[in-house]
């Protein structure tokens, strides 16, 4: 990440949402830490109502700006996310806004540079991002794609038939993945856009509206934005215990912290 004018205001920031996610959010942060420092650019962390340790820990950090969400007891975990994020984006000054989770750990800060390029190149450019959680490789990736292209399309075909069959889901991915997206919010709140504006994943409607409105999206591979990160697919979720304890992602979330914690005794 390069060093910017402190001066001046900054190019970003950046917003996480905390949810009972304590040792996610500790190494997320660390990681963060210095790099977000040095260029002097905001970080936003929202704290969803968690009640629990991690709180704590969020107030004992000087270096970042804490909104503390009291959020409703029976409120949607995803609804909940979007609302958070639409409290960070009404006080953030900046013109764009990386959106991270708190399961997201950037080893290579460039990786901000990297995606404000294509909004810089081109002041059209609304949001920029990954539409995969994980980067599956290319065998893995060409059999999930030809695998759930069969499927969708042998159940239309039974439906055709007047057969039973479940709904046909989408084959491809097609909107940005929040783990690590940026959005340009200065074009978003000239046009009165916010992250949660259904009941669907927060940005799934934003992204639909920007492109009605002829704003473009780049879409990044997986195999480009995993240079720069890795990513705990569901981490937040199995840190709160989500998951069952034999359920594979919570095997995955205790990995991450068994090699974190190795790497730094």
């Amino acid at each position: 990440m390069a060093r910017v004018d402190t001066s001046a205001k900054p190019p970003f920031s950046i917003v996480l949402v905390n949810y009972k996610t304590l040792d996610l959010t500790r190494i997320c942060l660390d990681l963060l830490r210095e790099p977000a420092r040095k260029a002097g650019i905001p970080v936003w962390v929202v704290d969803n109502d968690s009640a629990d340790a991690s709180v704590e820990y969020l107030r004992s950090l000087d270096w970042i700006n804490l909104i503390e969400r009291d959020a409703p007891t029976k409120e949607p975990g995803h609804i909940a996310h979007g609302k958070a994020l639409d409290m960070a984006l009404a006080r953030v000054n900046t013109d764009h806004l990386f959106l991270m989770h708190t399961d997201t750990f950037v080893f290579d800060p460039n990786i901000f540079a990297m995606m404000m390029e294509h909004c810089t190149r081109d002041r059209n450019v609304i949001a920029v991002g990954c539409t995969e959680q994980l980067n599956r490789g290319l065998p893995r990736t060409v059999w999930r794609f030809t695998s759930r292209f069969a499927k969708h399309h042998f159940r239309r075909l039974k439906l055709s038939l007047g057969l039973r069959s479940r709904e046909p889901k989408p084959y491809t991915e097609t909107h940005l993945k929040s783990f690590c997206t940026l959005w340009n919010c200065r074009l978003m709140k000239q046009q009165g856009l916010h992250f949660q504006i259904d009941d669907r994943v927060p940005g799934y409607e934003l992204q639909d509206r920007a492109i009605g409105l002829g704003y473009k999206v780049v879409f990044l591979s997986p195999g480009k934005i995993f240079k720069y990160l890795d990513h705990v697919q569901a981490g937040t979720v199995a840190a709160a215990g989500g998951y069952g304890r034999d359920h594979r992602r919570t095997r995955m979330y205790q990995d991450i912290l068994k090699r974190f914690s190795a790497a730094n005794p």
